[in-house]
């Protein structure tokens, strides 16, 4: 399956982002957005929970069992969840995520397994651990 051609553009973002350290603040940003945006699809909002716990978990060290491609293709996939830029802009009720939603169905989709992965093993966490991966990391907090 050929990269999306929407995202594109994003993954030398997406690079950046994992080299400079600068996760903790793009999911900040995905966190004000996701909580702050009304018409979002649900089912988009839980595929945002689940990329971000598997940023979060990435940048404690805690799970490293995802492809650096597949990590590359989440990170582009949230910044183009934030992009003003994007094909439909947000300002527009409801339609204004289609495009959001189609681009984060496909890394869902091209993803899955490792996803899927990451999903089992987040469900196989206590509570404690599992309320911890929604728990964002601060910008400031060092990389494991």
């Amino acid at each position: 399956m050929k990269e999306f051609w929407g995202l594109i553009r994003y993954l030398p973002m997406a690079r950046a982002v994992l080299a400079k350290g600068r996760l903790p603040a793009l999911l900040l940003a995905v966190a004000r957005k996701r909580s702050s945006s009304k018409g979002m699809l649900s089912g988009m909002k839980e595929n945002l929970r689940l990329l971000q716990a598997l940023c979060v978990a990435w940048w404690r060290g805690e799970y490293r069992a995802v492809s650096p491609q597949a990590m590359i293709a989440v990170v582009a996939a949230l910044i183009y969840f934030l992009s003003p830029l994007d094909i439909l802009p947000e300002v527009i009720p409801v339609l204004g995520f289609i495009d959001d939603f189609a681009v984060l169905s496909w890394v869902m989709r091209k993803w899955s397994v490792e996803l899927d992965a990451f999903r089992a093993w987040q469900e196989a966490q206590s509570p404690e651990r599992q309320a911890d991966l929604e728990r964002l990391p601060l910008p400031e907090e060092p990389k494991a």
